[in-house]
């Protein structure tokens, strides 16, 4: 994973003995400029977990270096409603050079390969950017509104946005199990609990077939663009060097 060795966390904190308001959270800033928001957060050995709920069950998780800032804010972040969702930019007519660009952004941002980000994004959305699931899932990852909050994402049909903050959300995957793609993409379809509490992946077909078919075209993608860099050498070494008649 992607470290900012020049990062350290900075923790602001209240002032002891002064009251404040029922709710509290944290906002925490990566070394990328990504901001989240989280119940609460620690640190078991060099990661950091920002959870996601007053539990311990729900989090994601960074390593520490990561972490730019972490401050406490006093109201709970609003979900932004329906109607409220600017929607200009997503209704623009992308294409696949478009969209592989952000992908390559969003992959560069946490040092994941694009072609991971593709076949996650063939699988959720299909490429639609205004695709919504029967859970209510949105955009090109698919993120459910609860999450998306979290990750600090606005509107999930605008497509750079999506993709920022669905990559985040898998780079932490990948944190969290210790870069083992299966299980991250496990809990990308089903959830972390569910994965933590299986020791693996869950006994789910929907979530058994998803990450065979994320696998299944990350792999394709890289045979295809080995393959692809295999025949530039060869074609390059040919108009350097060629054959005597």
């Amino acid at each position: 994973m992607m470290g900012f060795s020049d990062k350290r966390m900075i923790a602001l904190f209240a002032l002891a003995g002064l009251s404040g308001p029922a709710w509290a959270g944290e906002r925490v800033t990566l070394g990328n400029g990504f901001t989240m928001v989280c119940n609460h957060h620690a640190q078991v050995e060099e990661k950091t977990r920002l959870y996601l709920s007053a539990g311990e069950d729900n989090y994601v998780e960074f390593p520490t270096v990561e972490v730019a800032a972490v401050e406490v804010v006093a109201d709970p972040p609003k979900p932004v409603a329906d109607g409220a969702l600017n929607t200009g930019a997503a209704s623009k007519e992308l294409n696949a050079a478009d969209v592989g660009e952000m992908m390559a952004r969003a992959g560069k941002e946490h040092n994941l390969d694009v072609d991971l980000l593709a076949s996650v994004v063939k699988a959720e959305s299909g490429g639609n950017t205004r695709a919504v699931s029967r859970t209510g899932a949105r955009g090109l990852m698919q993120l459910m509104p609860g999450t998306a909050n979290v990750l600090g994402v606005q509107d999930s049909f605008q497509p750079q946005e999506n993709l920022r903050g669905g990559s985040t959300y898998l780079d932490s995957l990948l944190t969290r199990y210790h870069d083992n793609l299966a299980l991250a993409l496990a809990a990308y379809n089903a959830g972390p609990a569910a994965v933590d509490k299986y020791h693996g992946i869950p006994p789910y077909h929907e979530t058994r077939t998803y990450v065979a078919r994320v696998i299944h075209e990350f792999n394709r993608r890289v045979l295809a663009r080995e393959a692809e860099a295999r025949s530039a050498v060869a074609s390059s070494g040919s108009r350097t060097n060629p054959t005597m008649r």
